[in-house]
């Protein structure tokens, strides 16, 4: 799959930064986002933060609001797999982010995908940008398994995905369809619905 160069070049004005870093904050297991992963988000000077960092800090924290079934890992210790497809720079960043981290007792790895690359064992696939067929093929081959598809395509979740990004006024927010996080098998906390700029009970 190729990366996706628009999206992770843009970097939004200032005032989104100043937006989005409370809402990360408030997403935090403890309500509070540790100051090495916002040194972290932020690109050298701290001036401007990218939209690729934004989302990255954001998949990151998703992981600690969903829940999967104990089948979906192979053991106690098996680790928590972000899938990023289409998005090689976001990856990158998301990869420093995790790096010696946990979530729920388990460590985080990051896998960048290409095209055919096999999706079991991914726990939350990142599909990026806005390539309907790539976005079908990669449901296609979830399936029903317990993973969390996040997408940053106008088309998300109407095509099945479980959380899908948007801009809304210069700002990083994200939209959840609950009836596609029941079809595969993931639970989200409601501490997580609270801050979704929209929650989709039943089909988008």
């Amino acid at each position: 799959m190729p990366p996706r160069a628009s999206s992770a070049a843009r970097r939004l004005p200032p005032r989104l930064a100043a937006w989005a870093m409370p809402l990360l904050l408030g997403l935090s297991m403890g309500l509070v986002l540790t100051p090495p992963l916002v040194r972290a988000a932020l690109p050298a000077g701290g001036a401007v933060l990218p939209e690729r960092s934004i989302k990255a800090a954001f998949l990151y924290k998703f992981l600690g609001y969903a829940e999967f079934p104990a089948s979906a890992f192979a053991d106690a210790g098996a680790p928590l797999v972000i899938g990023v497809a289409g998005a090689d720079e976001l990856a990158a960043d998301l990869a420093r982010i995790v790096a010696g981290r946990a979530v729920q007792g388990r460590p985080v790895l990051v896998r960048p995908l290409r095209e055919h690359d096999p999706l079991a064992g991914v726990h939350l696939l990142f599909i990026g940008g806005e390539d309907p067929a790539r976005l079908r093929a990669a449901l296609r081959a979830i399936g029903a398994m317990p993973t969390l598809v996040v997408t940053e395509s106008q088309q998300g979740l109407q095509q099945g995905s479980v959380i899908n990004f948007r801009i809304v006024e210069e700002r990083v927010r994200f939209d959840v369809s609950l009836e596609a996080a029941d079809r595969n098998s993931v639970k989200l906390s409601s501490r997580l619905l609270t801050v979704a700029n929209h929650v989709h009970k039943g089909a988008p």
